[in-house]
């Protein structure tokens, strides 16, 4: 089990709270930006479209992308670029992954 973490949020702490008996990977995602690879596999398998994984009211996503039409590739290199934006966290096991939010849906996974 993986868990793509940002030790800055408090959702994110939390969850990481919740996987303490469980054997997780910590990813700090803002440190080690996902490939491009990596993050559309991830989002395949959260089964959501690439802009539900964008965290609109960050100021970085006012400031460069709000109200710009964007293609998928272009969210998720957005979210590359600018991980802070990206929703969190997010748990993957080898079958799926969620955004857990709130943290509590990891126990959906456990």
């Amino acid at each position: 089990m993986k868990i793509y973490h940002n030790n800055r949020c408090s959702k994110s702490r939390q969850c990481l709270s919740l996987l303490s008996n469980a054997e997780v990977e910590v990813i700090d995602y803002i440190k080690n930006p996902l490939s491009f690879e990596e993050l559309s596999l991830l989002i395949s398998k959260i089964g959501i479209l690439p802009a539900e994984l964008i965290r609109t009211n960050e100021v970085i996503w006012k400031e460069n992308f709000r109200g710009k039409k964007m293609n998928d590739e272009e969210y998720i290199s957005a979210m590359i670029k600018y991980p802070k934006i990206m929703e969190r966290p997010i748990v993957e096991t080898t079958e799926r992954a969620l955004v857990c939010r709130p943290p509590e849906l990891v126990l959906d996974l456990i």
